[in-house]
């Protein structure tokens, strides 16, 4: 039986910035964990109780935690051109809702216990797309499924030059195998608003670079757009 390592949960956490609630850890009892699964995910069972807002304490839950690791996410934006270099992969988890199983998606890589967030999100640029950023950017991060998941996604804007992008990307060891394209923004922001984009790191990007896109712009000495 293994119990869980929550301090591996608050790894990283020194970008969260101020506490949003009252409540913090303390505010929870652990009565036991047990690992009953250990794969490529790891799945935790924890009995605990938590206090509650009108005072007292929760009765005691069962709750599975699934550990997989966190992750960064690339956004490559060419401000000469105003695109943005997409990438095409296969999905398992797409597949089985049914939906498609091909997704329009950002850099992505998993952080390894250790690894510097900044350097996997370079060594991913390049291995996913062939492309080295002459500029990174830190944009902000989020936990992708806090409801029973660890994961926490810290995502980068890169500066590119998206003419120099590979056609096809990934790790041939890892069974990856990735169209990469240079789309105008202002298709990628269709795509987007039409739902042709619908994972939540590549959405939740799309969406703070329109918000931000211009001023990145001007401050890499570039007019500003639409």
């Amino acid at each position: 039986m293994n119990s869980v390592d929550y301090a591996h949960f608050t790894f990283l956490a020194h970008k969260l910035g101020d506490v949003l609630s009252d409540f913090t850890q303390k505010d929870v009892e652990i009565l036991s964990t047990e690992r009953v699964y250990d794969g490529f995910f790891h799945v935790d069972v924890a009995t605990l109780r938590h206090r509650l807002f009108n005072g007292g304490w929760s009765a005691t839950l069962r709750r599975e935690i699934m550990d997989r690791g966190h992750a960064v996410v690339v956004l490559p934006y060419d401000p000469d051109t105003d695109k943005i270099v997409m990438l095409e992969q296969f999905r398992v988890g797409a597949m089985a809702t049914g939906a498609t199983p091909w997704l329009r998606e950002l850099v992505a890589g998993m952080i390894e216990t250790g690894e510097e967030i900044e350097a996997v999100a370079h060594r991913e640029l390049e291995e996913e797309s062939g492309l080295q950023a002459k500029s990174l950017h830190y944009a902000l991060n989020y936990l992708s499924s806090p409801g029973g998941m660890t994961e926490r996604i810290y995502i980068y804007l890169a500066r590119v030059d998206s003419s120099k992008a590979s056609d096809f990307g990934g790790v041939s060891s890892e069974n990856e195998d990735i169209k990469v394209e240079a789309l105008p923004r202002k298709i990628v922001m269709e795509m987007l608003e039409q739902g042709k984009i619908d994972n939540a790191a590549t959405v939740i990007g799309l969406q703070w670079l329109g918000l931000h896109v211009n001023r990145f712009r001007q401050e890499w000495g570039f007019e500003g757009v639409e």
